[in-house]
């Protein structure tokens, strides 16, 4: 009874200190008007925090931080009575998507989830999203109220804190009191990189479902627990364009349902009714489609949402106030109250709509765990792949609350993902089965189907992704739909039958965690060298590229057993180890075909010119996969550096000015004398075609004349392009992110730890001849086109039998060309070997 009477009191006290605090509108709280200047993110957050301290409907959390240490928070608004049973709605929400078991209650209360910010300088959504939680928190405002009754919204507030406040500051700093409206003024011109990607220059809405920046791994932690039932996220678009929302463009991906393609129908007619009423400009089914599964309006769709883009009007380039192609003003106000009214108005229809969004998405994943909308019902992922790429593939399943195992040995037939042809396939109880009858049905297709319909060649982004090719996995496509009746069995490595104080430790060599190790062994002091040919020793088999620590040469390591060991556990490297260097088959442990890795001092060109995205890879790639330090150079600075105090100089995707004859002059000098040059896609532009350099567009004159003939032949031909064809035309010389079968010499350092052939991910048109005096690595040879995506028939007949990989010796230096991006985007995992052995592999 005591217990009882205090519980009373506290309820009392916690009611009374509630109803003694005032609930502030943003002005009051910042002391300006929305859309006066550019709040900075930490207030931000202290405006989301006031808010969730006096309402005691309102739950503020951090759900993370960035890598600039930013806080990452959501918001959870629900009604009194919702409030209480929040948990309980979660819960039933993924007994009904079928993540969690059992039957759900009869509450049918849809879940909003709105995502603010993703690009930092498409700025003015952070300033809506303060406005937009005020009035679903404001007891007065009876509309918001009385649509909570029946709905749960979800604000995450910026989901891009570094890029938001890095263009903020640009603003705050350089921005006229007043504002200037003239697109001249230096307030509308970001400096490089912009604010647009986050700490390491990733777009996080290409991130969703790759989630290689830790924004996106923390969010979709979040995400999954909730699993809403509608998803908005709010950009910004070039200056003259008024606003768009849903319905999207064509192509919608098949996997997308009727239902899906309806309410975001609805909820586009209920955006226009409010848009009318003002005479807002607005357009729809345009543009953005709904197809590259890593957006934030794609992945929440492929999850059984409706998930949508919205883009106002502004971007960086707006500042407070730019003046449009019509003469006419678009101010921050303008551009904030068009995202808060789209966000209340996707609330409002919710809600109008309450049981039946609930019914359908019950409906879409029921239909997922009973009847897949693909042909395809299993994937069979073979054990004998390498075990760093199943482990790195399953952890990635796992995130997305994907279903896998084993099942029983059995023999079937499907997609060989190697070969792209039907065949038989041998099952054994250890490969890896993933069922599509499983609630995350639809997005398990997007990702692992080996031909996505394109209903539409003119899309938004890439049109291949799959990550079988990316992770280059032994793996197959099965009609047949196959049980997992046992959990899956990580294989780990074992530290047994280890010679005592070895001759030499030997390890593998075939993905980036091998790098990391190596890496690791290096910034310890360790001395490390890889055979360059093939080898026998105490009966096991080992490629090119075969990592190998000799103790001789290493006496100065303290410990060096125990230390190589340890090292080798903590990476969960396995290790192999010989009390001889004479070997039974290739090269002893003294040949000069063991190779020492010297650890290179690197540099990377950064700054304006270079593409951010490109550069951005590259540095998240040396700090945050291989923990492996650069110096970054300034291209403004650039002509002022004494390479000479670097082995490697890496040249990110750009367009460059800055490679004048002189320049090029001092790198080919450089590059003579012992140097190694990493060019990556547009960047060999400026080094193709130079004297200095061997790499040429065509192989000789004559191709290039009879390839100049061709295309005038052709253009004869075709005769003139009607204005209204123009755009679908040009698409016929373009790669749409395309996936190509590339031959590999792997017996070339360049190629060491790969299969004979690499698949790429394209995402260029650009052509360059085999080297005649270098080693071509990679190539593509006769017909070519893609094993998946689109691609022009013009582009595929350009890159017939052109270099995609090469090396070219150059003095006592190398300039390694990288025609595709092996890092694009992070996610394509075999580029990533390729890249580290241009850097570690190439000229030892």
């Amino acid at each position: 009874m005591k217990s009882f009477l205090i519980s009373l009191v506290l309820v009392f006290i916690s009611t009374l200190s509630f109803s003694q605090q005032k609930l502030l509108t943003p002005k009051e709280f910042l002391g300006y008007e929305l859309g006066d200047r550019f709040t900075w993110h930490y207030r931000v957050v202290d405006y989301f925090k006031h808010v969730g301290d006096v309402m005691p409907n309102i739950d503020v959390h951090q759900y993370g931080e960035t890598y600039e240490g930013r806080p990452l928070i959501y918001a959870i608004v629900a009604s009194l009575d919702n409030y209480k049973n929040l948990e309980q709605i979660r819960i039933d929400n993924l007994k009904r998507a079928g993540i969690e078991q059992g039957s759900p209650g009869t509450n049918k209360t849809p879940i909003v989830w709105l995502s603010y910010n993703v690009h930092g300088n498409e700025a003015n959504s952070m300033e809506a999203s303060m406005w937009t939680l005020y009035e679903l928190a404001n007891t007065a405002n009876t509309k918001t109220q009385e649509w909570l009754k029946n709905t749960i919204v979800i604000l995450d507030p910026c989901v891009n804190p570094d890029g938001r406040d890095r263009y903020a500051n640009f603003y705050n700093q350089y921005g006229n009191k007043p504002f200037n409206a003239n697109g001249d003024a230096k307030e509308h011109h970001e400096p490089w990189p912009g604010g647009r990607s986050n700490h390491y220059m990733f777009d996080l809405n290409r991130d969703w479902a790759w989630e290689t920046q830790i924004e996106s791994k923390q969010r979709l932690v979040i995400y999954n627990q909730w699993l809403p039932h509608i998803h908005v996220d709010f950009h910004e678009q070039g200056h003259n364009n008024p606003y768009y929302f849903a319905p999207a463009a064509e192509p919608f991906h098949e996997v997308i349902t009727p239902w899906q393609r309806e309410f975001q129908t609805l909820i586009g007619k209920n955006n226009a009714k409010y848009f009318d009423e003002q005479g807002w400009l607005y357009f729809t089914k345009e543009v953005f489609d709904l197809y590259y599964p890593s957006y934030g309006d794609t992945y929440p769709t492929y999850n059984g949402a409706i998930g949508m883009t919205y883009e106002q009007a502004g971007g960086g380039y707006a500042g407070l106030s730019i003046t449009t192609e019509t003469g006419d003003p678009l101010t921050l106000k303008d551009r904030l109250t068009h995202h808060h009214t789209t966000g209340l108005s996707t609330i409002e229809i919710t809600s109008q709509n309450a049981t039946r969004v609930v019914d359908e998405f019950e409906k879409y994943f029921r239909e997922n765990n009973t009847s897949p909308a693909s042909s395809y019902k299993t994937y069979v992922i073979k054990a004998t792949n390498n075990i760093d790429k199943l482990e790195q593939l399953t952890s990635w399943l796992k995130t997305h609350n994907i279903s896998f195992g084993h099942t029983s040995a059995k023999t079937s037939r499907g997609f060989d993902y190697q070969t792209q042809t039907t065949a038989s396939v041998n099952i054994t109880s250890d490969d890896i089965i993933i069922s599509t009858y499983q609630p995350k049905s639809r997005f398990i297709t997007t990702i692992f189907e080996p031909t996505s319909k394109l209903p539409d060649s003119l899309t938004y982004d890439i049109t291949a992704w799959n990550l079988m090719y990316a992770y280059d996995l032994k793996a197959y496509a099965l009609n047949e739909r196959l049980q997992v009746n046992r959990a899956y069995a990580p294989k780990k490595a074992v530290y047994t039958n280890l010679a005592a104080k070895p001759y030499a430790y030997i390890f593998t060599y075939n993905h980036i965690n091998d790098v990391a190790f190596l890496t690791k062994l290096m910034q310890k002091g360790v001395k490390v060298r890889s055979m360059e040919k093939a080898f026998t020793v105490n009966g096991q088999f080992f490629n090119p590229g075969t990592l190998i620590v000799t103790r001789r040469n290493n006496e100065h390591i303290a410990d060096f057993d125990n230390m190589i060991i340890n090292t080798a556990k903590e990476l969960n490297r396995i290790v192999y180890t010989t009390s001889t260097g004479f070997v039974e088959k290739g090269k002893d442990f003294g040949s000069g075909d063991l190779n020492y890795i010297k650890p290179p001092r690197i540099a990377v060109l950064f700054g304006e010119q270079t593409s951010s995205l490109s550069t951005g890879e590259i540095w998240h790639f040396f700090e945050q996969q291989i923990h492996y330090p650069i110096t970054q150079i300034g291209t403004d600075y650039f002509k002022n550096v004494d390479l000479s105090k670097y082995d490697v100089f890496v040249i990110p995707e750009g367009y460059y000015r800055l490679f004048e004859e002189s320049v090029l002059e001092k790198i080919s000098t450089w590059v003579n004398n012992g140097g190694r040059l990493i060019l990556i896609a547009n960047a060999i532009n400026s080094f193709a075609d130079q004297k200095a350099f061997e790499l040429k567009r065509f192989a000789s004159e004559e191709d290039k004349a009879f390839a100049e003939k061709e295309e005038k032949e052709r253009k004869e031909r075709e005769g003139f392009t009607r204005y209204g064809d123009t755009e679908r035309k040009q698409v016929s010389e373009y790669i749409s992110g395309a996936i190509y079968k590339v031959a590999i010499d792997n017996s070339h350092p360049l190629g060491f730890g790969l299969n004979d052939f690499y698949y790429s991910l394209k995402t260029n048109e650009l052509r360059f001849a085999y080297l005649d005096n270098g080693w071509n690595v990679g190539i593509l040879k006769g017909k070519t086109k893609p094993v998946q995506g689109f691609a022009g028939n013009k582009a595929n007949k350009t890159l017939e039998n052109s270099l995609v990989f090469g090396v070219e010796p150059k003095g006592e230096g190398q300039v390694v060309y990288l025609v595709d991006n092996p890092l694009f985007r992070s996610f394509w995992e075999n580029g990533k070997l390729l890249f580290a052995n241009a850097v570690f592999m190439v000229g030892q």
